[in-house]
């Protein structure tokens, strides 16, 4: 199929209210893609852009999700809606055939029925009745294009953060859609991967394929698409050309980050100088690190879904790691290293093989993770793993009237919730409600509100766009000024030099320092 005769998409969103909602999700929204042009939507938390990408794919319907006015145009085709019970309705399996979109949170975009990346990649051929041959070419084709050939064997459940979006990103291409829709694609990944997924983009559009990017960075990719669409509060505030646009007002104001730029007085990711991370207090012989690993391994048991050389994978050879109070520490590494396996030691939910794991000069060994769970908050990649409560003010209350009684822990929870920006939601809102980066800052402040010795951070960064790494900033800032000590893994290394004491690299199963 040549980009001559590719299916164009176009959409005229006059409004687009979800059910029990009274006001609208996205309005007065145009949008307009070509075959093989790469059009970047940029906008902050809770902007509409992921609803957006949403209703470009039919992910999202008139009448089913919600109320919708406007047009809707793929390959000459157009739909009106007029949120009417006569609206027309889309075959959401038809529409997929031309039209592909990979969520932020990849893992919600995979089957969960498939043992293996090669069948996970095979499953959408499969529904199509692709033969087998044709089938398995395609499986090989897409692997090697986002460097999944090494991981086909392998279970999904077992891949990290960066291996899982590269898989939902392989599902989405492996069926030659006309269309790409990519919500914050390079998220979780490490450079390496990032790099693949841009060459993929880019061979994508030479081939024909018209590419949306839905993302709050103004990153290397987002520069390279011809058109920028800025959304704010669900409705669009400037559109043109990346040189336009690259310096606006309406950027700014929507909280889109420009990476390679600063302001000091924004507040957002210092830079070298004053506003760098203090140096913490002297660490004397006499004075206990608050978290202590001493010739820590670990290595998972034998496992048909994991390629491995012996009875037990290797994933941290004899890592020693001494954090003091008051210390931020960050740990990068290539996707599938064992980041989060490291901080999943650190509050017992993984034991190491061998070796010590010491918090507040104790050994952990033998203790439940509940009781450690006191002294250590985990922040997991995934924040939907850890959210659960009913609103937003009792997640962050979760367990602590326990701990503190009812006042304090209402207290508690509330000053949390202050801290990254979440108090107008307090009670108003559930938690599958929030945006996936607000969401990520209220697992954020369940952790804060029980003000731990140690502080875990899986991906803290992931998703958030230039106000919420200012909440998450000044979060572990304060953090660390009461003395707690904090670990983060990142592969966002900008964000890591301007805010961590000392950067540590994960690789190969050993630590290093950068």
């Amino acid at each position: 199929m040549t980009a001559a005769t590719r299916t164009a998409l176009r959409a005229r969103i006059d409004a687009f209210t979800f059910h029990g909602e009274s006001q609208p999700a996205l309005r007065d929204v145009t949008l307009s893609v070509t075959p093989g042009s790469l059009t970047a939507v940029l906008g902050g938390s809770g902007s509409g852009k992921s609803t957006l990408g949403k209703l470009l794919a039919a992910w999202l319907r008139a009448g089913q999700a919600g109320e919708f006015r406007g047009s809707l145009e793929l390959d000459g085709t157009r739909l009106e809606f007029a949120g009417a019970p006569g609206d027309p309705r889309i075959n959401p399996a038809e529409w997929s055939r031309r039209v592909a979109f990979v969520p932020q949170d990849a893992a919600s975009m995979l089957s969960t029925v498939r043992a293996t990346v090669a069948e996970e990649l095979a499953f959408g051929l499969e529904l199509r009745a692709t033969p087998r041959e044709d089938m398995l070419r395609a499986v090989e084709r897409t692997a090697a294009r986002t460097g999944l050939s090494g991981l086909l064997d392998r279970d999904p459940a077992t891949l990290s953060g960066g291996e899982l979006r590269r898989l939902a990103v392989g599902c989405a291409v492996i069926t030659e859609p006309d269309m790409l829709i990519l919500d914050e694609p390079l998220g979780s990944l490490d450079a390496a991967g990032a790099a693949r997924i841009e060459d993929l983009v880019r061979s994508l559009c030479m081939a024909g394929t018209g590419v949306v990017l839905l993302s709050q960075s103004a990153d290397r990719l987002a520069r390279e698409a011809t058109h920028w669409t800025v959304l704010d509060a669900g409705t669009v505030t400037a559109a043109g050309a990346p040189a336009q646009l690259i310096g606006s007002a309406e950027l700014e104001h929507a909280g889109v980050l420009v990476p390679g730029t600063h302001r000091p007085d924004a507040g957002a990711v210092p830079g070298p100088g004053p506003a760098s991370p203090a140096v913490p207090g002297p660490r004397s012989a006499a004075l206990e690190p608050c978290l202590e690993l001493c010739g820590v391994g670990f290595g998972y048991g034998q496992d048909q879904r994991r390629r491995g050389t012996g009875p037990r994978q290797r994933v941290l050879r004899d890592v020693d790691l001494a954090v003091h109070q008051g210390e931020i520490i960050a740990v990068t590494g290539p996707n599938g290293a064992g980041k989060s396996t490291l901080l999943r030691q650190f509050n017992g939910l993984l034991r190491p093989t061998e070796g010590d794991v010491r918090v507040c000069g104790r050994s952990i060994a033998g203790v439940p993770v509940g009781t450690v769970a006191a002294s250590v908050g985990l922040l997991f990649q995934h924040p939907r793993d850890q959210l659960f409560e009913r609103t937003v003010l009792r997640e962050a209350a979760f367990g602590l009237r326990q701990l503190f009684g009812k006042a304090e822990a209402e207290d508690r929870a509330r000053a949390a919730l202050t801290a990254v920006g979440l108090s107008v939601a307090a009670g108003a809102f559930h938690p599958a409600e929030l945006p996936a980066s607000q969401q990520r800052l209220l697992a954020l402040a369940t952790v804060l509100a029980r003000e731990p010795a140690v502080l875990a951070l899986d991906e803290p960064t992931v998703g958030l766009d230039r106000h919420g790494l200012e909440r998450l900033g000044r979060a572990v800032d304060d953090a660390a000024a009461r003395g707690t000590a904090v670990v983060m893994v990142t592969h966002d290394l900008a964000y890591a030099r301007a805010t961590a004491h000392r950067i540590l690299e994960l690789d190969g199963g050993s630590l290093r320092e950068l």
